[in-house]
């Protein structure tokens, strides 16, 4: 790539919620938001969704078929909510798996490894620091990718895409939960929540209400349902297909390397 090229990437602009900022940059605006979010983040996911987000989760994990000697990525896990469900399922049926947990915040991955200490999951567990656009594994040494609310805070979608797609074995599976267009009927009423309650939430449990209008408007700025499965299809995944949760407020989408 010729120098000019590779400045002109650099000054690229994404957005970061509704602002346009260089895509150079993004990351690390992402990064000092869940910083900022870590310590309640947990509170925070109830108080939002309700309790939602949890059965929302338990449904991504029924999705993975388990079976024995599984190498399972949990990226942008955040505080290991969804790994640390699998590992109590391996657990339980006594079944030899490999995890990894991946999150580009130190504080979200330290809380998640004290979790699984707990939990008494921590042998179960690998846990790494790093960007999902960059991932620290081999090709085809994945047999399940999956994702819940972070791909969308991911600055590049196609390159995070193009990495999971590399790092599955031919008939691995990728797994992905995330907020997404909800039913006409519901959006009037889902707007004013999103929009005036949830920031003003932020700001009384975590003293933050900027990080919290970021995340409600980042689900905004990502792809709709159909979307981002187009997206999942160009990146060569095949039988791509997702389901809506709550009217579409999330949805689990399913596909395969084959």
């Amino acid at each position: 790539m010729k120098n000019t090229d590779k400045k002109n990437e650099k000054n690229d602009l994404t957005h970061f919620g509704y602002r346009s900022v260089p895509a150079s940059i993004k990351t690390d605006l992402v990064k000092g938001v869940f910083e900022s979010v870590a310590r309640n983040y947990d509170l925070m996911n109830d108080l939002m969704s309700v309790g939602l987000h949890r059965k929302w989760k338990d449904s991504l994990v029924r999705k993975i078929y388990f079976r024995k000697n599984l190498k399972i990525l949990d990226a942008a896990s955040g505080t290991g909510d969804v790994i640390n469900r699998i590992a109590k399922i391996a657990s339980i049926k006594k079944i030899n798996i490999e995890l990894f947990s991946l999150d580009l915040t130190h504080s979200m991955i330290k809380i998640g490894r004290d979790r699984s200490i707990n939990n008494g999951l921590i042998n179960h567990i690998n846990w790494i620091n790093a960007d999902g656009t960059a991932l620290p594994f081999k090709d085809q040494s994945m047999d399940i990718y999956l994702i819940a609310f972070g791909i969308r805070n991911i600055t590049n979608h196609k390159v995070a895409l193009d990495e999971a797609f590399r790092i599955l074995k031919p008939g691995g599976q990728f797994l992905c939960l995330e907020f997404s267009k909800v039913h006409p009927t519901f959006k009037k009423i889902y707007d004013i929540y999103s929009h005036k309650v949830i920031p003003n939430l932020g700001k009384l449990i975590s003293n933050d209400r900027s990080s919290y209008q970021y995340l409600v408007e980042s689900i905004r700025k990502f792809p709709d349902q159909k979307e981002f499965s187009q997206l999942l299809s160009n990146t060569g995944f095949s039988k791509v297909n997702y389901k809506n949760l709550n009217l579409g407020v999330a949805a689990i989408y399913s596909c395969w390397k084959l």
